[in-house]
């Protein structure tokens, strides 16, 4: 790997940007390409593939073999309100393999105390997200339970095209929520991807076993994209444009 080559990987994954690298097996000659070359590319559907599962592979095309390394961003969680759940959710998410920031604007909750060595932020959604982008390889779990600091971070995770986005509360209260979205200018499509109630159906009672539950299904999302996208509480297109609640 040449150092040009080096150097441009070393800052995609700095700016959390996918990108890959073609090594031609008889020649040594390497190539770096992002996903918005892919289209075209003599090696499209290899490429795609690649991208889409994150695994490294050998290629062939037309008798000649190549190796693809692919270098996706780490994924990353999001947990929008400084609660009892964050608390067990700080513990197991770096167990799995995610970087954790937790966001609430309440300094009350936001301690240093309840979350020591956290990446805590005590600031609106909408300001925090100035300083950490969002992007696909982040989920974001709202749980504060508070519409005013949920609602925000949910349009913006939606808008970026987070892998996960998931809302804690009852299905009556997702119902409510959904309301405000689709009145705050979102499509039912956008809407229907928010996992409401939040976590796998576990039959969960305390926090700890809330956060297993959050945990798991953010995962399933990471390792099985596309396989579970639908709300419980799901959105289907109404008249006129409108969106109309079907309980799932």
């Amino acid at each position: 790997m040449t150092s040009g080559i080096v150097e441009a990987v070393n800052a995609a994954r700095a700016e959390r940007r996918p990108v890959a690298t073609l090594t031609w097996l008889d020649t040594g000659v390497m190539g770096l390409i992002a996903p918005d070359e892919i289209p075209g590319h003599r090696l499209e559907i290899e490429l795609r593939e690649a991208f889409r599962s994150g695994k490294s592979k050998a290629v062939t095309q037309d008798g000649r073999e190549a190796f693809l390394n692919i270098y996706l961003p780490a994924p990353r969680l999001i947990v929008i309100g400084a609660v009892h759940i964050t608390q067990a959710l700080a513990v197991l998410a770096p167990v799995c393999g995610f970087a954790l920031s937790v966001i609430d604007p309440r300094s009350g909750f936001a301690t240093a105390e309840r979350f020591a060595g956290v990446d805590l932020v005590v600031e609106w959604p909408d300001d925090a997200f100035t300083s950490r982008p969002l992007d696909p390889f982040t989920a974001v779990a709202a749980v504060s339970h508070d519409p005013g600091i949920d609602d925000p971070a949910l349009i913006a995770a939606l808008e970026a095209g987070c892998f996960y986005v998931g809302a804690l509360g009852s299905r009556r209260s997702h119902e409510r929520r959904l309301e405000r979205l689709q009145a705050a200018g979102l499509s039912a499509e956008m809407l229907g991807r928010i996992r409401a109630p939040i976590g796998l159906d576990i039959a969960a009672s305390t926090p700890q076993e809330i956060a297993v539950s959050i945990l798991a299904q953010i995962i399933a999302a990471l390792r099985r994209p596309g396989g579970d996208n639908a709300s419980r509480a799901r959105v289907q297109p109404g008249g006129r444009g409108d969106a109309c609640l079907v309980e799932g």
